[in-house]
């Protein structure tokens, strides 16, 4: 009947998502790695940053952002591209971001995300996220990346997959961090929260071990965030 749905013709943005992930899905042999991961330390060491730079914002995304920068530093054979008959290894952590926007997504991304520290990140999330809210992006901010992440976690979701974003190799899907019984020293039981990340990776490219390598990395940096590169001395007062 022609009153039970009212027709929503496709915007541009929509279509060309449409095919993108539809060339995705069909022409990447995707596979997935899920790993639980505590984030207690990560969460301290972001309370820890905001009191050295109050009035300032630093979100758990800008952190993870630089635990995933570092983490393909780590595991280089995650962080690249395919390009048909050569992979392009890049020698930087260009992360995208996908980003929710009216009608659709965006994936700004952060240049270099290894070498800056996570007030840079923050103020740069921060910045792309807002034109892209405006539909401002230039061209050349959001193709690209090495990487990318995409995080629901905000919206109470617990574990999802990511497609990926061709001619990326791999996306992290984040979900939300929850109290969970955990084991600890001499099968203790105690409580911490956690979160689940799933890892999308183009088989072509990336094989199991590698994945796994990467996650390992990932959890390493996110559960002990003692050596994190986190900023410069003057980053923290810096306007």
């Amino acid at each position: 009947m022609p009153d039970t749905y009212t027709i929503a013709p496709l915007s541009p943005m929509r279509r060309a998502i449409a095919a993108r992930m539809s060339e995705s899905y069909r022409n990447i042999p995707h596979f997935r790695v899920v790993a639980d991961i505590r984030i207690d330390e990560l969460l301290a060491r972001r309370r820890e940053l905001l009191q050295q730079g109050p009035g300032r914002t630093l979100s758990l995304n800008d952190l993870l952002i630089k635990v995933c920068a570092q983490a393909l530093t780590d595991v280089p054979d995650v962080n690249v591209q395919w390009a048909e008959k050569e992979l392009h290894r890049f020698h930087t952590a260009d992360i995208a971001i996908v980003t929710a926007v009216k009608g659709g997504l965006m994936t700004p991304v952060v240049r270099a995300a290894d070498s800056q520290s996570v007030w840079q990140i923050a103020a740069e999330v921060k910045e792309l996220t807002a034109r892209a809210a405006r539909n401002e992006l230039r061209m050349e901010e959001i193709v690209g990346g090495s990487f990318s992440i995409s995080n629901l976690g905000m919206y109470a979701v617990d574990e999802f997959d990511a497609i990926i974003n061709p001619p990326q190799c791999a996306i992290l899907a984040v979900g939300q961090g929850k109290p969970r019984c955990v084991a600890v020293r001499d099968l203790r039981m105690a409580i911490a929260t956690v979160m689940r990340v799933t890892l999308s990776v183009d088989h072509r490219a990336i094989d199991g071990v590698v994945a796994a390598q990467f996650m390992s990395a990932l959890k390493a940096r996110i559960e002990t965030p003692s050596d994190l590169e986190l900023t410069r001395s003057t980053d923290a007062t810096s306007g």
